[in-house]
């Protein structure tokens, strides 16, 4: 990618949105689709109002350098040619786009929402939106599958479990399930428009609180940027730590889901001991800071805790 077509930054930096390049759209298509041939990958496409239009703003991350490229292309009218079809990582990106912005994408195989109902058009996005006529979770022409001795069975959004309420339709005939759709943000908090005037004492503990199981992974993603805004380097010690805590949280997150995998098929051996070695993780992510998921751990500027000798024998024991 060329330097003079896109900005490369460092992960956990800042630069002033003045400095981001401004390419033509063919330009912009150009860069976002040839990241794959480059070994890179397009890690957000989002919408942000710039001069009273809307205008497309990408990261493509380069996991072998560690290294972002970011520009940005300015919209003209409500629609753009979509990227989905030659791109497939990018068709959730373009869904929020439409629903968050009333842009069509043209071309986007199968616009489906992120979180209301099907029936936007554009000039209609729901960012604003609230009262009469507001989208409502949950409403939405969902796909069907037709046909003799089809059935369809329908869960929560009400479960049994912990889990994020969500509702599920499954599409079936006899044990094959041709087709699931999945509505989730029933326990839409707002934290986003919570977040509007800050930061104060309140914004980490959102950040902790936003995903129940991804308490490091928040926590420091908002560090990093308060960081790299305020100037703020944490000491090697602080990031030794968080990449500890961080190394931990992933693995109890991809252990229990593997367990959950094999429960959903009726393999109970495996989620049995799945789940027990979850519990091992998050018992070393309480011999950090107290707290089985991490929370108090991640603090802008660094860690709230530190670990004696004696702390690190137990964790390399366990």
């Amino acid at each position: 990618m060329s330097a003079a077509r896109t900005l490369t930054m460092a992960n956990g930096s800042a630069v002033p949105c003045a400095d981001l390049p401004r390419l033509e759209l063919v330009d912009f298509r150009e860069t976002l689709l040839g990241a794959r041939s480059r070994r890179q990958r397009v890690c957000a496409l989002f919408g942000a109002m710039r001069a009273q239009k809307l205008g497309l703003h990408a990261v493509i991350a380069d996991d072998d350098s560690g290294l972002l490229e970011c520009a940005w292309t300015e919209l003209e009218g409500e629609e753009f040619p979509s990227l989905t079809p030659e791109c497939p990582e990018v068709q959730l990106f373009e869904r929020e786009i439409f629903e968050q912005w009333g842009v069509l994408p043209r071309g986007h195989p199968w616009l489906k929402p992120v979180r209301y109902e099907r029936s936007f058009r554009p000039g209609h996005h729901a960012r604003g939106r609230s009262g009469a006529g507001a989208p409502v979770v949950g409403v939405a022409d969902y796909y069907r599958v037709e046909g003799e001795e089809i059935h369809e069975v329908a869960v929560g959004p009400v479960h049994a479990g912990v889990i994020e309420p969500g509702h599920f339709r499954f599409q079936c005939h006899g044990e094959h399930v041709y087709h699931l759709e999945i509505s989730l943000g029933y326990q839409h908090r707002g934290v986003e428009r919570k977040l509007l005037g800050g930061p104060d004492k309140r914004t980490i503990h959102y950040m902790e609180t936003l995903a129940g199981d991804t308490t490091i992974g928040h926590a420091t993603a908002h560090c990093q940027i308060m960081e790299a805004l305020g100037g703020r380097n944490p000491s090697a010690r602080a990031c030794a730590i968080r990449g500890l805590a961080l190394e931990l949280e992933r693995l109890a997150n991809h252990t229990g889901d593997l367990g959950a995998l094999a429960g959903d098929v009726g393999f109970l051996p495996t989620a049995s001991y799945c789940g027990r070695l979850r519990g091992d993780f998050l018992n070393m992510t309480a011999v950090l800071c107290g707290s089985r998921f991490g929370r108090g751990l991640v603090r802008p500027g660094g860690v709230a805790f530190d670990l004696e000798p004696e702390r690190i024998d137990d964790l390399c024991k366990r």
